[in-house]
């Protein structure tokens, strides 16, 4: 049984930084794409980052390049995203995703799993 679990999400102020995991089990982590999605009130659901399967390769959207880096611990099957300069249009909730048929996982479309999504805010 697939499941993914994200933790870390909280208040922070502008310039923060914090440090979101995803706990997979059900299936072995670098053998598929996985990433991060978040979602603002009022507005669709967007990729934000993910590992590849195969390569790992890491993308980002242009909105979080240079601020968040992804990373993925095989031996604990956790992915993890680092953010930092965190601003006020990063507040979302942030949702661990997994695809089982494509290399990369940045269109909701893509997505077999979800998690439950942990609320992040960035405010003075």
């Amino acid at each position: 049984q697939v499941q993914l679990v994200e933790s870390g999400g909280g208040l922070v102020q502008p310039g923060g930084s914090l440090r979101l995991s995803c706990a997979a089990s059900g299936f072995t982590l670098d053998y598929y794409a996985i990433g991060w999605f978040r979602q603002a009130p009022g507005k669709e659901r967007e990729g934000v980052s993910c590992i590849s399967r195969g390569d790992g390769s890491t993308y980002y959207a242009d909105s979080v390049k240079g601020r968040f880096t992804i990373s993925r611990d095989n031996a604990a099957n956790t992915v993890y995203l680092q953010m930092n300069s965190l601003k006020p249009e990063d507040t979302a909730v942030y949702y661990c995703a997994l695809s089982l048929h494509t290399i990369v996982v940045n269109r909701t479309t893509q997505v077999d799993y979800w998690g439950q999504g942990t609320q992040v805010t960035v405010s003075s």
